[in-house]
Order: C-alpha cells, then sequence, then structure tokens
C-alpha cells in the first residue's frame, strides 16, 4: 500500500515551498515541503506538515514561529538544496531577518512569504501537522510558482 500511496501523491502535482524558522540559539533552519495548505482567511492560518524527526520541526517548537517561503519557479537549485540535508545551506542562499516573529526570508527563491506563529499541532504517522496564524504577508515578486509533481520540478506554462 505505502508505494501505491506514493505513485498516487507523485501524480498530483502541488507547489514548492521551504519552511524557515531559527534555532534557540538563532541558528537558521529549514527545509522543502509540497504539504501545505491554506486552512482558513478569517484568521489567515496555514498547514504545514514536516518530518516528525526533523531538526527544522525541534527548532519550529521551540521558537513557535515559522516562515513559509513560497518558491519562485527558477528556484530549482534552493528546492533541491533544503531537501539535501546540507548543514551549510544558509551559506548557500541569500536570506534575511523577518523584522517580526518568523523565519529567513529567502530573498532571492521566494516570490512571497508568509510569517506564521504555530498555533497548534497534531502527529500523524511519520508526520506532524502544523498549523500557523500567519501575521505577515510578504509579496516580492510576480514570478511563476515553482511545482512539484511526477517526481520533477516544472513551472506553469506561459500564457499566449
Amino acid at each position: 500500500m505505502t508505494e501505491q500511496f506514493r505513485g498516487l501523491m507523485a501524480a498530483f502535482p502541488t507547489g514548492v515551498a521551504v519552511v524557515t524558522t531559527f534555532g534557540q540559539d538563532g541558528e537558521p533552519w529549514g527545509m522543502t515541503l509540497s504539504s501545505l495548505s491554506s486552512v482558513s482567511v478569517d484568521p489567515p492560518t496555514l498547514l504545514v506538515c514536516l518530518r516528525y524527526s526533523s531538526p527544522t520541526l525541534d527548532a519550529l517548537v521551540r521558537t513557535g514561529s515559522f516562515t513559509v517561503n513560497l518558491l519562485h519557479h527558477e528556484a530549482r537549485p534552493a528546492a533541491e538544496l533544503f531537501s539535501s540535508g546540507d548543514p551549510d545551506r544558509f551559506r548557500q542562499v541569500a536570506w534575511e531577518h523577518p523584522t517580526s516573529l518568523g523565519g529567513p526570508h529567502l530573498v532571492d527563491d521566494a516570490h512571497a512569504a508568509a510569517d506564521c506563529v504555530v498555533d497548534h499541532m497534531h502527529r500523524t504517522g511519520t508526520h506532524v501537522v502544523v498549523f500557523g496564524k500567519v501575521h505577515t504577508v510578504v509579496h516580492r515578486s510576480a514570478a511563476q510558482p515553482l511545482l512539484y509533481g511526477l517526481r520533477r520540478y516544472a513551472s506553469w506554462p506561459r500564457s499566449a
């Protein structure tokens, strides 16, 4: 059943985001994910799903805030970097500290970012669903979003 489920989800294209946060010592943490959903517009709430054993999740739980960086169509290298586990990933991308709560903003790779405060969490299987109330949204560009499906990256087709 596991392989059938993986095949099912691979056939479902979705946007790509990098969730970021800071550790207690101020160290940046982040990981690529495609498990992101809008839950509510009022109050604005997002949910993200992170692997239970993720150090990014550990840091997020401790600080109580995070940022969802929505990647643009030219940010595949950042998506791959943040899914690689490379401990030096934040030395390889441009980022800035938000002016309020949240995690690092990926200034060259994200077309938009949402800073969130953890509302509540729920563990299911290998992952934790984190509900975050959005308190700040930053739009950086009108670039096309990066998509992932059928085990590959893509972007929206250009309209005529």
